[in-house]
C-alpha cells in the first residue's frame, strides 16, 4: 500500500511537470513536422498569417488530411482569434500563444495514454501505477507527446484501439469486444492521419477478430460484427474524403449555392475532384527515389538505434524477452513435430507478455520495411512497452538507469536540440511589433542558415504585410552563404531597413570571413545543432557558451 501511494504521488508530480513544461514552454525543436504538418498551415488559413505551406498541403500534391489539423491546431487558433475579436483578450495572438495553444491541446489529450495504461494494466497482468510512472516519467511522453506531431495522434489512436479490444468478464476471462463500430471509425481515422497506422492497428484487429471467432457466436452475429466494422470504416472514410476534397479543390459550398447546383451536380463535381490523401501519401512514399530525398537508413535502424534512443534499456530488455519467447515457441514446435507431446500454445490467443511483445514488435517490423526511419515513427509503441515492462519482476533493478536516461533525453530534446530557434523567433516577433517599429514602418530581412526551418507563423505577420522577408538558407555551404550575405549587404540602401542573420555559434567564425560587419549581436543559449555539432576541444575552452548558442547578428549598414 505504501509503495502504491508513493507511485501515485510520483505520477501526479510527473503529470504536473508535463503540463507545466508545456506552458513554460519547451524550447527544444524536434523536427520541422511538428510545425509544418498542422500549426503553420492553420495559422495561415484561420489567422491569415504569413506562413510557409509545405508541399503536402498544396492543391497539386495533397498528401495530408486537413481534418486533424482543423480539429487540433485549427480549433485552438479559432478560440484565440475569437477571444481577441470579442476584446476579452486584446493581444491574444502572439508568438507565445501561437506556439503553446496547440501544444497545450495535445498535452491535455496525451492523458488518454495515462487512462489507457490504467485501464489496460490489469488486463495484461501489469502493475497499474508502476506502468503509469514508467509512462509519465519517459521523456517520450514529456517531450514528444506534448508536440503537434501526427505521430502523437497516431499513438493516441493506437491506445484507444488497444483499450477497445482488451476487455475482461467478471469471471476473469477475456470478453469479446462489443465496439465493432468504434473500431472501424478509429482504424480509418488513424489511416487518414498516417497510413502507417495500419502497422499499429494490425495486431489489435487480429486480436479482436480472434476473440470474435472464439466467442462461439452464430454466423449471423459474426457477420453482423464485421459488417458494423466495415460500414463505419466506409462512412468515416467518406467524411475525410469529402472534407479534404472541399479543402484542396475549388469546390466550395458558396459556389454551389450561388450557382443553384442540384444535388446530382454537387455529387458529380465532388467525384471529379475527389481527393484521397492516404493514397497520395502511399504513392509518394512507396517510391524509393522520393524516400531518398528525405534520407535513407539501413532497415535495422529502428531495431538497433531508434528504439534505444527513445526507450533505452526497456527496448533492449524487450528484445531479450522476444528472443527468449521465440526460442521457447520454436522448442514447442519441435516437440510437437518430433515427440507428438501435444500442441503448443498459440500466441495469438495468449494473454500477457507474449502478446504484448507482438503488439510491440509487429509494428516495429513493418515500419522497418521502409528505408526512411526516424525515431518519432516509433513513439506509439510506448504503450505496449510500458505495460510489458511493468509486469512483476521486470525493470526493477534498472531504476537508476531509467531515470538517468530519461533525464538526459528530456534535457537533450526538450531544451538543447535546436533550442535557440523558438526563443529567437519570440525575440524577433517582439522586435518587429515593437512600438518604435509601429510608429515608423521598418523593413526586416531575416536570413536563417544552418537551423531547422523557421515557422513563419511565430513571427505573427499578416499576409498583407510585406515589410518582413524570411530567407531560409538551410544547410548552405560557406561560399553560398557568404555570397547571399554579401548580396544582401550590397542592397542595404534604405535607412529603415534591418538585416538579421541567424546562425548557430559553430558558424560564428565562418560568417566573419564574408567581409561584412555587424552592429548588434544577440546570443541565445542554449542551442545544439546536431548537423553542425560543436567540437570537443572548443567546448573544453572558455568559448563553450558561444558554441552552444544561436546568434542573431544585425548587419551594419555603414560597412
Amino acid at each position: 500500500a505504501g509503495a502504491a501511494m508513493v507511485a501515485r504521488a510520483l505520477w501526479a508530480l510527473l503529470a504536473a511537470l508535463r503540463a507545466g513544461w508545456c506552458l513554460l514552454p519547451q524550447s527544444g525543436y524536434l523536427h520541422p513536422d511538428e510545425f509544418f504538418q498542422a500549426p503553420e498551415v492553420m495559422a495561415g488559413d484561420i489567422l491569415n498569417l504569413h506562413v510557409y505551406y509545405p508541399w503536402e498541403f498544396l492543391s497539386n500534391s495533397p498528401c495530408r488530411t486537413v481534418v486533424f489539423p482543423l480539429m487540433t491546431s485549427g480549433v485552438t487558433y479559432w478560440v484565440i482569434k475569437s477571444l481577441q475579436r470579442l476584446d476579452i483578450c486584446s493581444s491574444c495572438i502572439n508568438s507565445y500563444t501561437l506556439l503553446v495553444s496547440p501544444r497545450l491541446f495535445f498535452t491535455i489529450f496525451s492523458f488518454i495514454l495515462d487512462y489507457s495504461v490504467y485501464r489496460l494494466a490489469p488486463f495484461w497482468g501489469a502493475d497499474p501505477w508502476k506502468a503509469l510512472v514508467l509512462l509519465a516519467g519517459s521523456y517520450v511522453t514529456l517531450v514528444f507527446y506534448t508536440r503537434t506531431f501526427t505521430n502523437t495522434l497516431e499513438g493516441l489512436l493506437f491506445a484507444l484501439l488497444m483499450v477497445l479490444v482488451s476487455s475482461r468478464k467478471a469471471s476473469g476471462c477475456s470478453a469479446e469486444p462489443r465496439s465493432s463500430s468504434l473500431l472501424g471509425v478509429i482504424t480509418t481515422a488513424g489511416f487518414f492521419n498516417r497510413p502507417t497506422f495500419l502497422a499499429f492497428a494490425l495486431m489489435p484487429l487480429l486480436y479482436w477478430a480472434g476473440l470474435i471467432v472464439d466467442s462461439q457466436k452464430s454466423i449471423k452475429t459474426l457477420i453482423n460484427d464485421f459488417l458494423k466494422f466495415i460500414l463505419c470504416a466506409c462512412f468515416t472514410a467518406f467524411v475525410f474524403i469529402t472534407a479534404d476534397t472541399f479543402y484542396f479543390t475549388s469546390v466550395s459550398l458558396d459556389n454551389l449555392y450561388t450557382n443553384k447546383s442540384s444535388l446530382i451536380d454537387v455529387i458529380v463535381q465532388l467525384h471529379d475532384k475527389m481527393v484521397v490523401t492516404p493514397f497520395n501519401f502511399l504513392s509518394y512514399n512507396l517510391n524509393p527515389h522520393n524516400l531518398a530525398l528525405h534520407g535513407s537508413h539501413p532497415r535495422v535502424t529502428h531495431f538497433t538505434v531508434n528504439g534505444v534512443m527513445l526507450f533505452g534499456i526497456l527496448h533492449i530488455l524487450a528484445i531479450g524477452a522476444g528472443f527468449k519467447m521465440l526460442k521457447k515457441y520454436v522448442h514447442q514446435l519441435m516437440l510437437v513435430r518430433w515427440c507428438c507431446r501435444g500442441q503448443p500454445g498459440l500466441l495469438v490467443h495468449s494473454e500477457g507478455s507474449p502478446m504484448l511483445l507482438l503488439f510491440y514488435f509487429v509494428p516495429l517490423a513493418f515500419l522497418s520495411l521502409f528505408s526512411h526511419q526516424e525515431p518519432r515513427f516509433l513513439i506509439p509503441l510506448i504503450l505496449p512497452l510500458v505495460l510489458f515492462s511493468a509486469s512483476p519482476n521486470r525493470a526493477v533493478k534498472w531504476k537508476l538507469l531509467i531515470v538517468l536516461f530519461n533525464l538526459l533525453g528530456a534535457l537533450l530534446f526538450g531544451c538543447l536540440h535546436q533550442g535557440g530557434l523558438i526563443p529567437c523567433l519570440f525575440h524577433l516577433e517582439q522586435l518587429i511589433h515593437s512600438p518604435a517599429s509601429s510608429s515608423h514602418p521598418q523593413h526586416y530581412t531575416l536570413l536563417f542558415a544552418h537551423t531547422y526551418m523557421p515557422p513563419r507563423s511565430l513571427l505573427n505577420i499578416k499576409k498583407t504585410d510585406v515589410h518582413v522577408e524570411v530567407i531560409d538558407m538551410a544547410g548552405a555551404g560557406e561560399e553560398t552563404l557568404c555570397q547571399t550575405v554579401e548580396q544582401q549587404a550590397s542592397n542595404f540602401t534604405c535607412s529603415n531597413c534591418h538585416i538579421f542573420i541567424i546562425i548557430p555559434g559553430t558558424l560564428r567564425a565562418t560568417i566573419t570571413k564574408c567581409g561584412v560587419s555587424f552592429k548588434n549581436e544577440t546570443l541565445i543559449f542554449p542551442h545544439l545543432s546536431m548537423e553542425d555539432p560543436p567540437q570537443i576541444p572548443v567546448l573544453s575552452s572558455g568559448n563553450w557558451r558561444s558554441q552552444l548558442g544561436l546568434y542573431i547578428l544585425e548587419l551594419n549598414r555603414d560597412h
